[in-house]
């Protein structure tokens, strides 16, 4: 009854008063998500006996990014390149024993994942190898022992979490089984990037380390298989894991898009595959995300609006649409300093873009802790808001537009139920600012701004 009330009441807001954005602070939806994750860690001298000061260290630590997946870390040369991370990196002969110490090279791939840790930001590990783009493949090619493979991801987890081989009581809780196993499903066997095997050897593959590992581990998050896109491949995945009663602590996908209600969509066509086969409590994770328009002629053009203000209105959007989906976790790809798929910091210099305000932004929303209800009807916004303890409220709003031929400013008021007139903070990334503050005026409860294409506004204001 009681929740009836608060919708009814909503609604009767949204007839008498005439904003663009309405904002009700007693309907309290739930915590703010961790949409704002990413792939890979922060950026800055290559170890020992460098002269390099060059780093993004205080601004990584500053966005507060609550998870770092370390998949293709063994791109970069600030990460370790070749020696880091990757199963063929961490255990480089796979003749050797496996339940040998001397085995296992983790001295690169330790300092990498504490360096992580030393941002305030957990690890999410996956479990696997890089994307190979040569004529030549080494990493993808299916190990010749699944059951040596789950063995030495065994030892892996231990060093980092039981401290074997001298490691570490880091109480890493995420380990994601491969990446990407359906991306080449018509060219595995003359140029895969990912998995050069037959999609049954995956499944056989993966059911061998999940089960094996969660057996280990009972208490861990095993899963996977970061999803390419085939959702086909996915519902024959599920159905293979349902019939051979696999464990599956969490389902994780992948989604390039210039469409944040795509991505969103998506979100609830995965939540309902997993639910289809009996995988109702498996959390399901979007770990790589970004604006992407073609892959082919328009493949420059992405990677140009990737760095500038309309990709970071499509990363803020993003954001907030899945905020309001079935999607547990976001990790954008990716904070890697080489790649060009890297929004939020500029590769020469370090120094934050325009998506890198929307992660900072997002944590400073998280710290809340409970979304409250916030609603528009325009198609090119989106909205999310948030409440504290001590009536703090943030309201996030966010103008996206994908075609390049809208130019102009909208008008946009913004309704507060319950607030005082008088004065707001707000804080906004456009052409002229990069989360610049500026004050507000709260008339009637509402506040009105000009917004340009691709910008977004974070209003901070009290009950």
């Amino acid at each position: 009854m009681r929740r009836l009330i608060l919708y009814m009441a909503a609604f009767l807001l949204t007839c008498f008063v005439h904003a663009d954005v309405i904002v009700n602070p007693t309907q309290e939806i739930g915590p703010i998500k961790p949409m704002n994750g990413v792939n890979n860690g922060p950026a800055g001298p290559y170890g020992l006996g460098t002269s390099q000061t060059r780093d993004n260290f205080e601004d990584y630590r500053a966005a507060n990014i609550p998870f770092a997946r370390t998949h293709d870390a063994a791109f970069s040369e600030c990460y370790g390149s070749e020696h880091t991370v990757d199963i063929t990196s961490i255990f480089p002969d796979f003749s050797k024993n496996a339940d040998d110490p001397q085995s296992y090279d983790f001295a690169i791939t330790d300092w990498y994942l504490n360096r992580i840790r030393e941002m305030g930001t957990e690890v999410f590990f996956r479990l696997g190898q890089k994307i190979e783009h040569h004529v030549k493949k080494y990493g993808i090619i299916p190990p010749a022992d699944f059951k040596k493979w789950a063995i030495i991801c065994e030892h892996i987890i231990r060093h980092y979490n039981e401290g074997w081989a001298n490691g570490h009581q880091w109480n890493i809780r995420y380990w994601e089984i491969w990446n990407e196993a359906d991306l080449d499903l018509k060219t595995w066997n003359t140029n895969p990037r990912t998995w050069a095997g037959t999609q049954e050897q995956f499944f056989d593959f993966f059911t061998i380390a999940a089960k094996h590992l969660k057996k280990k581990f009972p208490k861990l998050h095993i899963g996977g298989p970061a999803l390419a896109g085939n959702e086909q491949w996915a519902d024959n995945f599920f159905a293979h894991l349902k019939k051979e009663n696999v464990p599956l602590d969490f389902f994780s996908w992948h989604i390039y898009s210039t469409s944040p209600g795509k991505i969103a969509d998506k979100a609830e066509r995965m939540r309902k595959l997993a639910d289809k086969y009996g995988y109702t409590k498996c959390e399901t994770i979007l770990n790589e995300w970004n604006y992407i328009r073609g892959w082919t002629d328009d493949y420059p053009y992405s990677l140009k609006t990737v760095h500038g203000l309309k990709g970071g209105a499509f990363t803020a959007a993003t954001m907030t649409a899945c905020q309001n989906k079935p999607v547990d976790i976001l990790m954008y790809y990716d904070a890697r300093p080489e790649t060009p798929y890297n929004g939020l910091f500029d590769f020469y210099t370090y120094q934050p873009l325009p998506s890198y305000y929307s992660f900072y932004a997002w944590s400073r929303l998280a710290s809340l802790g409970k979304q409250i209800q916030a609603s528009t009807e325009e198609e090119d916004l989106y909205v999310v808001a948030a409440k504290g303890e001590d009536g703090s409220i943030k309201t996030w709003v966010t103008r996206y537009n994908e075609n390049d031929n809208i130019n102009r400013s909208k008008t946009v008021k913004i309704h507060i139920e319950g607030i005082q007139d008088g004065e707001a903070t707000a804080h906004v990334v456009d052409s002229g600012k990069l989360y610049s503050e500026t004050v507000l005026r709260i008339i009637n409860g509402t506040i009105t701004v000009k917004m340009e294409p691709n910008s977004f506004i974070v209003i901070d204001c009290k009950l």
